[in-house]
């Protein structure tokens, strides 16, 4: 069979969409990368700004795309951080875990290696995106900042890959008496640096690795922190008291006072919302071929291909509780070779059977629909990654891969001092692992 070349369109030149356009370009595709702003790196790009609205309800407000605060530093070290054939070397000073600044830096000489940039529309805001009556699909551009009197683009592709990020759209947590408190609250989107909560007495909801990093960073300078969660966590370094660990909010009054469903309770100045992200696509008009649910994006043949329109629409990046470059990079593999036509895709009743039977087995163990895209039933295992990695025809993942990733992700309730603590060789070593691997 003689492969296809394809006009294929990619919205985004963060991580994904810098990824997808390579793997596309190495299957000979033809690769548009749209961007809205003016510079590449997506949320690595480190952006001062924060929005006018900090918990970003507003949707008029003006979006920052970036949610990366000035202190940030991965939590997975910079052998997990790049490419299979790509690795994460030679970057900013050496220590395991880089800061964002090198992870941007990276990404920058990435795209330049492989001759990316001269792809990308800069300052093209994707506003529509939708299929042919003829067949084909229509990206629909503007430029001007948003500016709703800039005249729209439209340009016509045999394929659309969506890597527009999901670190956009803030998810709130609800609780009584939310909107009428009278404190300042904000999503961890709009955080930057902890001088704001100078002697203040702060409430952070979450127990991911944001709500961790900020947690303890702010209690340099605050006089309290508190920490409110679904789920136990175990004490990390920058809240020692133990009645600074709550249960969820369960009600915040015009007072201050921040009452949680443990039955404690703290007269507050701050509430710090680290609740994660919504999936966002408000460009598609599909006419209901995917949806966005409770953070569900469906329905996804292996959370990439929407059944009825594979092999033409597709989606990057969508999977949390993994190795982001890797589950980006062996995605984008396999969307490439499937445009070409050197991998076949099952038949659209086959595809829908297989997400339908995922929903049901949800069901059956009460997994929330929101969590559709996480891979932490994943236990000690790349079952996904190794799955995709077959469909592209590369060797099952490095087992150290996979070992080092659930020992980290075993840490990340201790605080931040584990990146300043770790020696990835030493763990490697220890072992049986060689220094070739790495």
């Amino acid at each position: 069979m003689t492969p296809r070349s394809l006009n294929v369109a990619v919205i985004g030149a963060g991580m994904a969409g810098l990824e997808a356009a390579r793997e596309l370009r190495r299957e000979g595709h033809r690769v548009t990368i749209y961007e809205q702003s003016c510079q590449l790196g997506g949320t690595w790009r480190y952006d001062p700004r924060t929005e006018s609205d900090p918990l970003g309800l507003d949707p008029d407000r003006a979006v920052v795309h970036s949610s990366a605060y000035e202190s940030l530093r991965v939590n997975l070290p910079r052998s997990l951080m790049g490419f299979l054939d790509y690795p994460f070397e030679g970057v900013g000073d050496g220590r395991w875990f880089p800061w964002h600044g090198e992870v941007l830096r990276f990404l920058e000489e990435f795209a330049a290696e492989f001759g990316l940039v001269e792809l990308i529309r800069f300052g093209r805001e994707v506003v529509g995106v939708g299929r042919m009556g003829g067949g084909g699909w229509f990206v629909e551009s503007r430029g001007g900042g948003g500016d709703l009197e800039v005249e729209v683009e439209t340009e016509v592709f045999e394929a659309v890959v969506v890597c527009n990020g999901k670190h956009t759209e803030p998810r709130i947590a609800e609780f009584e008496g939310r909107e009428k408190w009278v404190g300042v609250q904000l999503h961890s989107h709009s955080y930057r640096t902890p001088e704001p909560f100078q002697n203040q007495i702060v409430v952070v909801i979450g127990a991911g690795s944001s709500a961790l990093d900020i947690s303890e960073e702010i209690s340099s300078v605050a006089r309290e922190v508190h920490l409110a969660t679904r789920w136990p966590i175990p004490q990390f370094a920058g809240i020692e008291d133990p009645d600074r660990y709550h249960q969820m909010i369960k009600c915040a009054y015009e007072d201050g006072k921040v009452e949680f469903e443990d039955g404690s309770y703290v007269y507050a100045d701050a509430i710090i919302h680290c609740t994660g992200y919504k999936f966002h696509y408000p460009f598609l008009k599909t006419d209901g071929i995917v949806s966005v649910e409770d953070n569900r994006v469906g329905p996804l043949y292996q959370h990439v291909f929407p059944p009825s329109a594979a092999p033409w629409l597709s989606f990057i990046g969508l999977p949390y509780r993994g190795i982001v470059s890797l589950i980006i990079e062996l995605q984008s593999r396999w969307v490439a070779k499937v445009l070409s036509g050197e991998v076949e895709l099952p038949s659209e009743e086959d595809m829908l059977s297989s997400v339908e039977n995922h929903y049901a087995q949800m069901k059956r163990t009460s997994w929330p629909v929101r969590h559709s895209h996480n891979l932490k039933q994943q236990i000690h295992k790349f079952g996904y990654e190794n799955w995709l990695a077959a469909q592209v025809g590369l060797s099952p993942i490095e087992k150290w891969r996979e070992e080092l990733y659930f020992y980290m992700f075993s840490l990340y309730p201790e605080g931040s001092k584990y990146r300043d603590e770790l020696d990835v060789d030493e763990w490697m070593q220890e072992r049986g692992y060689n220094e070739g691997e790495l």
